[in-house]
């Protein structure tokens, strides 16, 4: 980590480091608390059931500054909230039994004991970090996986007063740039700021076949999740199916072969899966995904103004050379914040699939008419009104 963005620390009042409260019942608001929902605050503080919290909040046993409130009032710095006597006692008896050790000046690089460690971290803008999330780690725990960005952070900063939460998600075999948020607004205005679309975020993807077009090109898809699939996989849809999404992402070739390419792909959306979906439906699935790697059927419709792609039995040459690697070639290489502000890391990969310069961004671009259809589009330079592309 650099000099000029120093770890938190125990010794700074910024409300990142640990905070220790004495055993009362009547926690202060802390700055990096406030502007969430008191129920939030109360599961983040306590991490007790919500239907009990709820029921202490409906029975008037909490309060704030005094007064009787409702479970999804605001709570802002400086609040006191009343908890019943035997809050903490209940929190520690569901906590786990291993204490985090306490933060230190070497901050994030210790941990606590028994503890796997924090992946790196590339980055801070005040209460907003970015760690390189490396490939096999979930962002957050699951079904047969306990292990996981979020719950790394949850024990090392256990004594926070609101304890740091991934921004976003990438996928579990997803490796890249990651944000974290250490503080309750920034949380809430970075995750505005993906929706509204002022936040980018771009990954570089190695695929399967030779990539026909040379510039940037639009790939627009209808997702949702397949029942088919326990909803553990997303599959292309028609335009106004029921529970699809539109998805949307710009695509520059960074390096074509007879075999493979190398692409940039820049996120209009965030659907689950989308770049391995989108790619995938288009016949350039990407290299190492188990998933979705099956490439698209031969026929495809292909809408009035859009490209037709190459069949995939047409995709280049099955030359046999050096063995295709086994991990997913999917990288997430950079976050660029509304102010300007770019988290970046190159992917960990080697030989002939290294990349080891940064790329130019994806200039943003206007869209072409689509007719409501799905496929892939050229694009030509930004318009002063560039609607579809939410600028």
């Amino acid at each position: 980590m650099s000099e000029d963005n120093p770890p938190p620390t125990q010794a700074q009042d910024s409300g990142i480091g640990i905070s220790r409260q004495s055993p009362l019942e009547q926690p202060i608001v802390q700055e990096t608390e406030s502007g969430q929902k008191l129920l939030q605050f109360l599961q983040r503080r306590l991490n007790l059931p919500p239907t009990l919290l709820h029921r202490w909040v409906r029975t008037g046993q909490v309060r704030i500054n005094g007064s009787r409130c409702k479970p999804f009032a605001r709570v802002q710095t400086g609040d006191i909230v009343r908890l019943p006597p035997f809050a903490f006692k209940m929190a520690e008896e569901s906590a786990s039994e291993t204490a985090p050790q306490p933060l230190t000046d070497t901050a994030l690089d210790t941990q606590p004991v028994d503890s796997p460690p924090l992946p790196p971290m590339i980055g801070t803008d005040g209460y907003l970090w970015a760690f390189n999330k490396p490939a096999g780690l979930p962002t957050h725990p699951g079904t047969g996986h306990d292990d996981s960005l979020s719950s790394r952070l949850a024990a090392y900063f256990a004594s926070a007063p609101f304890k740091p939460t991934p921004v976003h998600r990438l996928d579990k075999e997803t490796s890249g740039v990651l944000l974290v948020a250490a503080s309750y607004e920034a949380l809430a205005k970075a995750q505005d700021a993906i929706r509204d679309g002022t936040l980018a975020k771009e990954y570089v993807v190695w695929v399967q076949g030779r990539w026909p077009f040379a510039e940037t090109q639009l790939l627009r898809h209808f997702l949702r999740k397949d029942a088919a699939h326990g909803y553990e996989k997303v599959r292309p849809a028609a335009p106004g199916e029921a529970d699809s999404r539109e998805a949307l992402c710009m695509v520059r070739p960074l390096r074509v072969e007879q075999a493979k390419s190398l692409l940039l792909v820049h996120l209009l959306t965030g659907r689950t899966h989308q770049i391995r979906v989108q790619l995938a439906a288009v016949g350039y699935p990407v290299i190492g995904d188990t998933k979705y790697g099956q490439a698209a059927p031969t026929r495809r419709h292909v809408p009035r103004g859009a490209y037709a792609l190459p069949a995939p039995a047409r995709m280049g040459t099955t030359e046999k050379s050096a063995p295709e690697p086994e991990n997913l070639m999917l990288h997430a290489l950079r976050v660029t914040m509304p102010c300007g502000h770019v988290f970046s890391c190159l992917p960990p990969w080697s030989g002939a699939h290294a990349l080891e310069q940064m790329p130019e961004p994806v200039a943003a671009m206007t869209a072409p008419e689509h007719g409501g259809g799905c496929g892939v589009f050229p694009l030509t330079e930004q318009s002063a009104k560039n609607k579809f592309l939410r600028q």
